[in-house]
């Protein structure tokens, strides 16, 4: 069981619920998806709470990661996409600080699951859909016809650009939960090779010195990963939100 690579994305019941024939357990998943937002909502409190002029350094990476996302919203979006800033600001600190995690030994990495990062996605979606709606009325439905395109082939150009805009939800979420199961596999992998060959005595160990290297430089790799799945979920969420403030284009 501990050398088996899939084990580590296992979700198992903490506190049994059902209700009405639903099961509504609390498990490891929910138990790490309200770590994360503590763990996010501490630092940054403990980040902002003396709010000096010369910035610590918990305030200075504060300021740099709200920098960080506000020009990526307005180099996307424009000034009046700032209106979305709490949510991309959000989900970037909510899938980072999940990404990072995981990383631990024995914790559970919940963006490793499809039906979080779906979840994360279809709320980026909607919330693009209602706001487009409510704030351009039905004319926000140009966003599907594109400037510029000859009245003959405006029906097939809206058929592309619908199954365009669907796809986006699984495709922003397959991305993210993609790279962090096949990452966290190949992880264990390596790892479980070590731990085995070094069962075997001197020979074992001296076989060991590869995978250990290899273990050793995707845990880096995946620190690395972990960071920049956040940014490109909070890349491509700015770029979709776009589309809910100007969807003439």
């Amino acid at each position: 069981m501990a050398n088996d690579p899939l084990h580590q994305f296992v979700i198992s019941r903490l506190v049994p619920i059902e209700i009405g024939g639903l099961d509504l357990s609390f498990t490891n998943s929910s138990l790490f998806m309200v770590v994360t937002v503590a763990v996010a909502s501490g630092f940054l409190w403990v980040a902002t709470s003396g709010r000096g002029q010369i910035p610590t350094r918990t305030q200075s990476v504060a300021e740099m990661a709200y920098e960080f996302i506000a020009n990526m919203l307005r180099d996307s979006a424009g000034a009046k996409g700032m209106v979305f800033f709490p949510l991309v600001f959000s989900l970037f600190m909510f899938v980072l600080v999940a990404n990072l995690l995981g990383m631990f030994p024995y914790f559970f990495t919940v963006t490793s699951h499809l039906i979080v990062t779906f979840g994360l996605a279809m709320l980026v979606i909607a919330t693009v859909v209602i706001y487009g709606i409510s704030k351009h009325g039905l004319g926000w439905f140009k966003v599907f016809v594109p400037s510029g395109v000859p009245a003959a082939v405006v029906p097939f150009v809206v058929v592309i650009e619908v199954i365009s805009f669907l796809s986006r939800p699984i495709s922003l979420s397959i991305r993210l939960f993609a790279n962090l199961l096949s990452g966290h596999i190949a992880l264990k992998v390596f790892a479980g090779f070590v731990v085995s060959l070094g069962s075997l005595g001197a020979i074992g160990i001296a076989g060991a010195i590869l995978p250990l290297l290899m273990t050793m430089g995707l845990t880096a790799f995946e620190f690395l990963v972990a960071f920049l799945q956040a940014y490109v979920f909070a890349v491509l969420t700015c770029m979709y939100l776009n589309d809910a403030v100007h969807p003439h284009h």
